[in-house]
């Protein structure tokens, strides 16, 4: 019985470094199994919950955490030079369920660097809203919006970069809860093609 825990869990390992390996691999022209985004009229994006979107989504993430980081030496320049370092989370669970924050801890070129990520989980819509704020700028970025679909994640937002327009979406892969992976991707021309420019692989401190 324990062999065969064993392997479960080694199975599942070996299935979240698969996603992260795939994910730093991934660049200009990728679709990312994102799909086709929807946009209303207006031109805003259509932003719709899964069925199964709750506010227990992102109970895996409490508690803390041990981060593989890599992140794009340069965005939406056709750059494939990867910048590796690691960090550290610490997430708790707010407003009766509905809402989460983490901090997020590392150092940028020897100084220390300190991020936050709020979430709140509209019970109306369903949707879940991620604001970000860190201590180079102290302002909240725009939030990304979306939900799970079992364990696959997507957040979107319209955003602009060096003063273009762009996509943002954030992905969160829960498969293996343990060994959660999440990256960042923008999109210069409305999903067409998507650069991931960040990611991550967590495992739970000890």
């Amino acid at each position: 019985m324990k062999k065969l825990k064993w392997i479960r869990s080694l199975m599942m390992c070996v299935t979240s470094l698969f996603i992260a390996n795939s994910i730093y691999g991934q660049t200009n022209n990728t679709n990312l199994s994102i799909g086709e985004l929807k946009f209303t009229a207006a031109g805003e994006l259509d932003i719709q919950p899964s069925a199964t979107s709750s506010q227990n989504d992102f109970d895996f993430l409490v508690g803390k955490w041990v981060l593989k980081d890599k992140k794009l030496k340069s965005r939406l320049t056709n750059n494939n030079e990867w910048i590796e370092f690691e960090s550290t989370v610490e997430m708790h669970k707010l407003l009766n369920g509905i809402g989460n924050m983490d901090v997020y801890r590392t150092a940028v070129d020897g100084k220390p660097f300190e991020g936050i990520a709020l979430r709140l989980f509209n019970p109306k819509t369903k949707l879940w809203s991620i604001y970000w704020a860190d201590s180079n700028v102290g302002v909240m970025d725009v939030p990304v919006v979306g939900s799970f679909e079992g364990n696959l994640g997507k957040f979107f937002c319209k955003d602009k970069f060096k003063g273009k327009d762009i996509i943002v979406v954030f992905l969160w892969d829960k498969t293996d809860p343990n060994h959660p992976v999440w990256s960042q991707a923008f999109s210069p021309d409305n999903g067409k093609t998507w650069e991931v420019n960040a990611t991550n692989t967590s495992h739970r401190a000890k």
